[in-house]
């Protein structure tokens, strides 16, 4: 009986059957920097302040209208291998500082274009790769001496405003006055003493209606619900908090009643309204005014929270609660008991209030130790107002990191072209093969300049040499004039547009990380994919509904 011979050797044998391998230059390597170019190439235009917006709808055909890269490349679910390496490297940037998620993009996809040239003249991906490590050293060597801003009080709102200005104006140009103002005064006002600022305790809540100029800051919370009993506003509360439902509590083991007569009846329902109304009655005692119920609350337990002259908010997020307690300095509490002193928060005034034609309930704490601030947000439509607080998650992750580390870099592609400069210079020294990388790195940082000209309707290759001219003739601050094309730069220590240094610190590392990874890749083997063919989609319903 005659055996089944293998056709030919090779990795592919080796594999199920469907399994696909790509190897070699033209099929892994170029294919790989064709795909991050195009994503590269896609970002490069929502860059900036003049950056074009994206719609994007995802895959719950959910719609996005915005220019902020963050957004864009988690809802966009790219599949690409290589291009998921750069999304990787701007999540870690994200993760790190919070901004530059763009920056990290664009300059991978730079350093392959220019990779690419390199490749075509012979040079090895291990030699590029060896340049572009030694550029991004000397890099992050020439990074501090660049530093033309320091921050040493953060408690200062029009110092710590100044700073924040041109990350917010990157996403909303000609509001960033306003939004930064917002979050300046949110900031500062909840910016503890000894430890470390957090993110979470700024709150955004947004509300239909109005335009962005009617939105302000509030110390405290804001909900968009209503008040479960009569009592809608009170002042100097105490508050608790519960995680539970507020209603007859439920035994843990099922029990079977025999009732006899209606006497016994009467008795049994209204010893569980007793037993309620003690609790009820206890917690008036402890002096609380306002109970947080993290679950529903019963029309009994309403009945005897009215009587009582309480106050009853429902929150059905743990996160919320969890923040709340914060907000109020008090404990939240697994059962429906009288908490003790300790246990309790306090808030200056409770109340309903409505804005638009939405009701909200505040809780608001004016005094020296609010631990938490909400920026109520109005706008027009829902797409406007989460864009506005995408700006502002940028703003508050800005000031985290200029707490960390107050120092600022000239903004507005003046620190990219200082760098340019500098190692162009450096690239001369170098005896190797690496100088031609090094130049190349050189030459990928003018992409962001370019890409600030271009998406202002300006010629890129025109400021680009303006640019060159300037910092040879002026010094290393001055970067792209957005407002007059004409003049083509300006001083930005004069016009205030910094960069935080840690941004573009960390933005370099894992942008040169990501494009030195990608071109060591030299094979790329994918399995077959589990399951069968996907099932085609279905129209719109049986023909029984049409």
């Amino acid at each position: 009986m005659a055996l089944s011979v293998p056709k030919a050797p090779g990795v592919s044998q080796m594999l199920k059957e469907g399994a696909r391998m790509y190897s070699g230059l033209e099929e892994a390597i170029y294919r790989n920097i064709s795909a991050c170019k195009e994503f590269a190439q896609t970002m490069r235009s929502a860059y900036g302040p003049n950056g074009m917006n994206k719609m994007v709808i995802n895959h719950l055909e959910k719609q996005f209208v915005t220019s902020d890269a963050g957004t864009i490349m988690r809802e966009l679910d790219v599949e690409h291998p290589a291009a998921k390496l750069m999304v990787m490297a701007s999540q870690m940037q994200d993760a790190e500082v919070g901004d530059g998620t763009n920056f990290v993009v664009i300059f991978a996809g730079a350093l392959l274009e220019g990779a690419e040239d390199l490749l075509r003249l012979g040079i090895t991906t291990s030699e590029i790769a060896d340049g572009y490590e030694k550029a991004m050293d000397k890099a992050l060597e020439i990074l501090p001496k660049l530093v033309c801003h320091k921050i040493e009080d953060f408690r200062d709102v029009q110092k710590v405003k100044d700073c924040l200005t041109s990350a917010v104006m990157s996403k909303q140009f000609g509001q960033e006055e306003f939004i930064t103002e917002l979050i300046a005064k949110a900031c500062v006002s909840i910016l503890p003493d000894k430890s470390t600022f957090n993110v979470d305790n700024i709150r955004v809540c947004k509300i239909l209606g109005s335009g962005l100029n009617k939105s302000e800051v509030l110390r405290g919370m804001v909900f968009k619900r209503q008040v479960e009993g009569d009592v809608s506003s009170v002042e100097k509360a105490k508050i608790a908090i519960f995680s539970c439902p507020v209603d007859i509590i439920q035994t843990e083991t099922k029990g079977t009643v025999l009732i006899k007569s209606a006497d016994e009846l009467m008795n049994f329902s209204s010893g569980e309204e007793n037993l309620l109304e003690k609790q009820i009655k206890a917690l008036a005692d402890a002096g609380v005014k306002v109970i947080v119920a993290g679950g529903k609350v019963g029309d009994m337990a309403l009945h005897f929270i009215n009587k009582y002259g309480l106050m009853a908010v429902r929150l059905n997020s743990k996160f919320d609660l969890r923040r709340l307690s914060r907000a109020v300095n008090g404990t939240v509490l697994p059962r429906l008991t009288a908490p003790t002193q300790e246990e309790l928060g306090y808030c200056d005034k409770v109340c309903i209030e409505e804005l638009g034609d939405t009701v909200v309930v505040s809780f608001r704490n004016e005094g020296v130790d609010s631990r938490i601030a909400t920026i109520v947000i109005r706008g027009a439509t829902d797409n406007f107002m989460d864009d506005i607080e995408r700006a502002i998650d940028d703003g508050v992750n800005n000031f985290k990191g200029l707490t960390r580390d107050g120092r600022f870099v000239p903004g507005a592609g003046a620190t990219e072209i200082e760098l340019a400069i500098q190692l162009a210079e450096y690239a001369d020294t170098l005896p190797g093969l690496e100088q031609y990388a090094v130049r190349k790195f050189a030459t990928a940082l003018e992409v962001f300049p370019k890409a600030l000209a271009e998406n202002s309707g300006v010629n890129g290759t025109e400021t680009i040499n303006k640019l060159y001219l300037a910092h040879k003739e002026n010094g290393p601050n001055q970067g792209f004039n957005i407002d007059d094309e004409q003049v083509g730069t300006i001083d930005v220590t004069t016009s205030k547009v910094f960069d935080l240094y840690q941004s573009k610190y960390w933005g370099i590392k894992y942008a040169v990380g990501a494009a030195t990874t990608i071109l060591k890749v030299d094979q790329i083997i994918m399995a077959k994919r589990a399951g069968g063919p996907k099932p085609p989609r279905q129209g719109g319903g049986s023909d029984d509904e049409s």
